[in-house]
């Protein structure tokens, strides 16, 4: 597509995204010009459909086409174990990780029946699940190296042909990382951003609070870059996640994020550079603590409000039925003029 980088980016260290974060590409105004003029002229009293049309027309601007289609919709769920876990800050062991691996390979989670519902491709990715990243209240999360890694494994994750991406997570213990991200790129006090995750009780709530805490006093730094805030206090499957946004930015591939962890992922880009996730729509607001706080500070509304925390892009597939809904009815209503219906009284 014209405007658009030749290849990926590949990601060695700090300087490589930072560079990509600089030359992302901009939405194509002619097409959503485009899809503008159209919604202007379809059977409907302007605006009626709400936020159907609004994102509709996102969609225009980013697949680059005054006729959005959702054709080849892949939903991409990472997958990683982290070291702070064995503090108690969640009510499940990490080897749950593992075990629900298994399960999104078996068919049997939620996330595999919504995305047949919503016919939309999964693939799980599962990152180095027996080498937990470090325990971040004491050490970084990982190394230059590490960090790299994960994010160039979520940038190779997006497959060739994604008109719609769908972006998940599954990783016990990582609401605490996300938690920490999110408290260091936007401030205030670990207990904005810590929420019951898995379902910790009170005691491991505490415990959840005490990690952040220590692991952003020990990485106080406001201005740090996308890079080291993922690399100190993130994950192997957080860093996949931005990795993947920044992909698809790169090819103007449109991204539904899930909940609270899959937005702290993406949240460092947006932190380090202004509209770096203009692509990018929360698909639903996560019952998780902090996560409407995170929408504030990201500017963004999510699309549903169900109550939902599993994760795993559960509420990006359910989202996706709302973008489906969003182009059959941009694409397949009569306009006034075909249909012989009278526009506006003169």
């Amino acid at each position: 597509m014209r405007g658009l980088p030749e290849k990926d980016v590949r990601i060695a260290g700090e300087r490589d995204l930072s560079r990509a974060l600089r030359a992302l590409p901009r939405p194509d105004e002619i097409s959503r010009t485009g899809a503008l003029e159209r919604q202007s002229e379809l059977t409907k009293p302007a605006g009626s459909l709400g936020r159907l049309e609004e994102l509709v027309i996102w969609l225009a601007g980013w697949q680059r086409t005054a006729a959005p289609r959702i054709e080849h919709a892949h939903c991409l769920v990472f997958a990683g174990n982290h070291g702070v876990a064995e503090r108690g800050v969640s009510a499940y062991p990490s080897e749950v990780t593992a075990e629900m691996i298994g399960n999104f390979n078996a068919g049997g989670a939620a996330i595999n029946q919504l995305c047949q519902l919503a016919d939309a491709e999964l693939r799980v990715i599962p990152l180095e699940l027996d080498r937990p990243t470090r325990d971040i209240a004491v050490a970084d999360a990982m190394t230059k190296d590490e960090c790299a890694q994960a994010l160039q494994a979520g940038i190779d994750a997006v497959p060739e042909d994604t008109d719609l991406l769908l972006l998940g997570e599954m990783g016990i213990g990582n609401t605490t990382s996300a938690a920490a991200l999110a408290l260091a790129a936007f401030g205030g006090e670990a207990s904005d951003w810590v929420g019951s995750g898995t379902g910790v009780e009170r005691s491991g709530l505490e415990r959840k609070l005490q990690a952040v805490r220590a692991a952003t006093e020990r990485t106080a730094a406001r201005d740090a870059s996308a890079f080291e805030r993922l690399r100190r206090l993130g994950g192997r499957e957080l860093a996949a996640i931005a990795g993947a946004v920044v992909a698809a930015r790169r090819r103007s591939i449109p991204v539904l994020l899930d909940g609270f962890v899959a937005s702290a992922a993406a949240a460092p880009l947006e932190a380090e550079c202004s509209g770096a996730l203009d692509h990018v729509v929360l698909s639903h607001l996560s019952a998780e603590r902090g996560h409407r706080r995170l929408a504030a500070h990201l500017s963004k509304a999510p699309v549903l409000d169900l109550g939902m925390r599993l994760g795993e892009a559960s509420g990006a597939a359910v989202c996706l039925l709302v973008l489906r809904a969003a182009v059959a009815t941009h694409n397949g209503m009569a306009t006034f003029a075909s249909a012989a219906v009278s526009n506006r009284v003169e």
